[in-house]
């Protein structure tokens, strides 16, 4: 098996179906797992929090706001790319939908994994941080829930 938890999107599309399918033995599986962000958990701090990162993230569109799982729509453009290697059978699709609740600090460390706020200049980084925190503490007594879909693609090497 090959499996791309959230990475596959970073890998080079001119070879990643490639080098996944020479590295495979016939009926071998190519994984893809992708996370989405989506409404639901404490929606009034997905909404609320919007004002922070507008403050100190100047790419941030304005009243971004989380789409529900059914307004997200598989990814046809993988399956294309996997389809038309021929290397690989059609992909079996599968979408889980689930929450995390975590205390601000939790998820403080969780943002900071995210390629976009370790991009932001350090000043406008942690002052995305603090506002975030304080948000959570002042007004979600310290604690949220995030809601998540997670989606696994498998498709078979050709025999």
């Amino acid at each position: 098996m090959v499996l791309a938890a959230t990475a596959f999107h970073w890998i080079d599309p001119a070879v990643r179906v490639e080098k996944a399918a020479a590295a495979l033995c016939p009926g071998g599986a190519l994984a893809t797992v992708a996370t989405n962000h989506i409404a639901g958990g404490t929606e009034r701090f997905f909404v609320e929090v919007q004002n922070c990162y507008e403050r100190f993230d100047p790419t941030t569109p304005s009243n971004l706001r989380l789409r529900t799982a059914d307004e997200i729509a598989e990814d046809d453009e993988d399956d294309e790319e996997i389809i038309r290697s021929g290397r690989f059978d059609e992909a079996v699709f599968l979408r889980y939908e689930w929450e995390l609740s975590c205390t601000g600090a939790e998820y403080l460390d969780v943002l900071r994994t995210y390629s976009g706020h370790r991009a932001l200049e350090p000043a406008a980084r942690r002052g995305l941080l603090r506002c975030i925190a304080d948000l959570i503490e002042r007004d979600y007594r310290g604690s949220i829930t995030k809601r998540y879909l997670t989606e696994l693609r498998v498709a078979r090497r050709r025999k």
